[in-house]
């Protein structure tokens, strides 16, 4: 794993000169998001439009699968909430585009701050305080008036490690991301008449928090789940290639209980198109070898104009092994995650 460059002294994202100041990865987000320093154009002014900044929450409770997105993409907001029924299979999605990020309020760094965005039709709040990361959503008019609610509290203190990586993209651009996987989850989600109240020993949540200048045309695979294994220890997995630079810093790791293990460079063996496939993951270092198999397909896609995406995140269980740093082999099975394919010209 000699290619892979851990970092462990904080500092700046940015040099003066607006270049990576530090590249590798980290148990921490040690790195201040000094995005004021980006020099992408030359006209100051007009460095807002390429730089994109998003907080991607994620629970996954023992029958649903929830998520709520806060995003600004420079020259537009995203705002979107989705929720997945494992027993029905029942998906439904809403969003909302905002011209130039108006009303969007986005922290600076991860460890702390407020995320926000409120208009007539709905309010989303993500909150970062000391051991805990609080989640609030109120959307009434969602699924035609249906409704949906979500209070959360997901327990993250100090020592719960993240995998978080800064990367170059070409010349000018670069990736400062963070994944925490596996936080215990209390609270509730209304949906409809529907209400479950979550409990921290059987739900589980997740971050994904970017912020960077990214190519104008982008594909990346991501893979995430955060779940139990059979002996009750917390178990997590974060996969992901197709965006940067990425020989010196990945984001492929196993999560026990709060404890990242680093793998190297991981395989995404699956078919483009026919998705619904099984997607098998092998590693370069014999660490790791699972596979998903799907029961579900989410399909999102937005053209607007200059913004043109299109994801396929497939749900379902994988099952598989995966060999930790202290050299234990740990046996999946029926891990309820998703792994995506994302093209996106933004």
């Amino acid at each position: 794993m000699k290619t892979q460059i851990e970092l462990t002294q904080p500092g700046p994202l940015l040099d003066a000169q607006g270049k990576l100041a530090q590249v590798g990865w980290m148990r921490q987000p040690l790195l201040d998001c000094n995005l004021e320093k980006a020099r992408f154009y030359t006209l100051s002014a007009f460095q807002r439009f390429r730089i994109k900044r998003w907080d991607y929450y994620a629970v996954f409770t023992p029958r649903r699968f929830f998520s709520a997105t806060i995003a600004d993409l420079g020259y537009a907001g995203n705002i979107f909430v989705y929720s997945l029924d494992f027993a029905s299979g029942e998906l439904h999605e809403e969003g909302a585009v905002i011209p130039l990020g108006k009303g969007i309020t986005l922290p600076r760094n991860s460890s702390e701050g407020e995320t926000s965005f409120a208009n007539d039709k709905m309010t989303l709040r993500f909150q970062a305080l000391p051991g805990s990361r609080r989640v609030f959503v109120d959307w009434p008019g969602f699924h035609a008036g249906r409704g949906i609610k979500a209070e959360l509290e997901l327990t993250c203190p100090p020592e719960h490690e993240s995998m978080t990586i800064v990367i170059p993209i070409g010349q000018k651009r670069f990736y400062y991301n963070r994944k925490i996987n596996c936080m215990p989850a209390s609270g509730s989600i209304r949906y409809g008449d529907w209400l479950e109240e979550l409990r921290p020993d059987e739900s589980l949540g997740s971050l994904d928090w970017g912020r960077g200048v990214w190519e104008y045309q982008s594909y990346w695979n991501w893979t995430s789940a955060s779940g139990f294994l059979a002996d009750g220890r917390r178990v997590g997995l974060n996969l992901g290639k197709g965006f940067g630079d990425l020989s010196r810093a990945g984001e492929n790791c196993v999560i026990l209980d709060g404890r990242v293990h680093k793998l190297d460079q991981v395989a995404f063996d699956y078919t483009s198109g026919d998705y619904m496939r099984p997607w098998h993951f092998t590693d370069n270092a014999g660490r790791l070898d699972i596979t998903l198999t799907p029961f579900k397909e989410r399909i999102a896609t937005t053209k607007l104009g200059i913004i043109d995406s299109e994801v396929h995140q497939m749900f379902g269980r994988y099952a598989g092994k995966a060999v930790l740093d202290s050299g234990e082999t740990i046996e999946i099975n029926d891990l309820v995650g998703f792994a995506e394919e994302h093209r996106a010209r933004w």
